[in-house]
This record gives C-alpha cells, structure tokens and sequence, in this order.
C-alpha cells in the first residue's frame, strides 16, 4: 500500500501569518519624508499590499506623481529590513497554530512576493523561522505569485508533492498559484485582501477557523 503523502501547509507571509502593515507603512512615510512628501493613511498602505516590495513602491510613488528610482528602492529595503520586526506582530493564534501543526505531522513552508531577505529577517525577528522547512521568496525563484511555478518550486524546496500541500494565503495570487498548481487552498479572511479574492476557495475567518479547515 503506497504511503500517504506528507502533509504541508504553505503559508503566504504579510496579511496572513503576520500584521506587517505597520512597519511597511513608516518605511514607506519615512521614504516619502526623504522626498518631502506626505505619507499615507494606512488603508492605502494595506492596498498596495501583495504584489512585492517594488510594486508597492511604485504604487507608492505613482500616487504621488513621481516614479520610483533604484537608489529609493534600494533605501526603502535597507530601512525596511533594519526595522521589520518593530510593530509588526504575528496574527493572533498563529504561533500556537504553528506548534501544533509540526506536534501533528505536518511540515511547514513560506510562499511570499517579499524578497527573501526580508521575509528572512522577519520571521527571524518574530521567533518564527524555526518552524519552517522552505521559505520561497520574491526574488528566491525566476517566477513569484501568481504563477504557479513559484508555489511549485516552494513545495519542492521544502521536500513534498502538490497532493499533500495547502496553501493559505489573503490575496488573489495566492489562490491563483495554488489552482494552477493543483494545490488545495484556504483564504485568510482575517487578511489584507477582502474576501471576493478567495475564487471560490473556502475562507478562514480566524486562525481558529484556519485549524478546522486544515483537519
């Protein structure tokens, strides 16, 4: 009898596993102050969420009317990565879930449009990089979210196959990945993105709720 394949959960990283809006908000006010220009309120912030640091920048900067250059894009991640762990917070419940899931058999990856180093950093800082088996980055494979390759190249970094595999993530790119990849998926209501991105998948509205979905 062939054996079960290994479960893994494969976790997107801001809006689902961590608050990280705060610290990426004054990252990006402090840049803008660099440039003599307003913030933002942080509902625009968590809006240009999602699709990786340089996307959100030049979000950023469009709506100020200028465009990104390399030397603010690359003073936007120095400051973002010396500070990453200031404010932000892993979402209530999430340490314990993660526990729990590596008692119960489970293996445990990252999947995330922020650049490596970052995500690094951060789950660093929050004590939570011990409980994973792969982190796939922004910039770790030639392809990122929504393509699916980059799901796919997660799960072979973290040693196991697309039919024991969940990915649970707060964006449309992470349901898209997770469909084109023949992978199970789980939307994070308590998230960035509202509720219409889920595509059909079932929706979490807490990590509580996460737990029952996952079995």
């Amino acid at each position: 009898m062939p054996e079960a394949p290994i479960r893994c959960a494969v976790f997107d990283l801001d809006g689902t596993l961590v608050d990280s809006a705060p610290d990426i908000h004054a990252a990006l006010d402090r840049l803008m102050a660099r440039r003599r220009l307003p913030g933002f309120a942080r509902a625009e912030v968590v809006g240009m969420i999602g699709d990786g640091v340089r996307v959100l920048l030049e979000r950023a900067h469009a709506a100020r009317g200028i465009t990104l250059d390399d030397a603010s894009f690359d003073h936007f991640m120095a400051d973002y990565e010396a500070n990453a762990a200031v404010l932000t917070q892993p979402f209530a419940g999430i340490p314990e879930l993660l526990s729990a899931l590596a008692v119960t058999g489970w293996r445990l990856a990252v999947c995330t449009n922020k650049p490596e180093a970052a995500a690094r950093v951060l789950l660093s800082g929050l004590g939570l990089d011990r409980h994973f088996s792969a982190l796939g980055g922004g910039d770790s494979f030639p392809m990122r979210k929504p393509d699916p390759g980059h799901l796919r190249a997660t799960l072979a970094a973290a040693g196991v196959t697309a039919e024991g595999a969940v990915m649970i993530g707060d964006h449309a790119n992470d349901m898209l990945a997770a469909r084109g990849a023949g992978v199970r998926a789980i939307f994070a209501g308590w998230g960035y993105g509202p509720q219409s991105m889920a595509g059909g998948a079932p929706i979490a509205l807490d990590v509580a709720g996460l737990r029952s979905l996952l079995g």
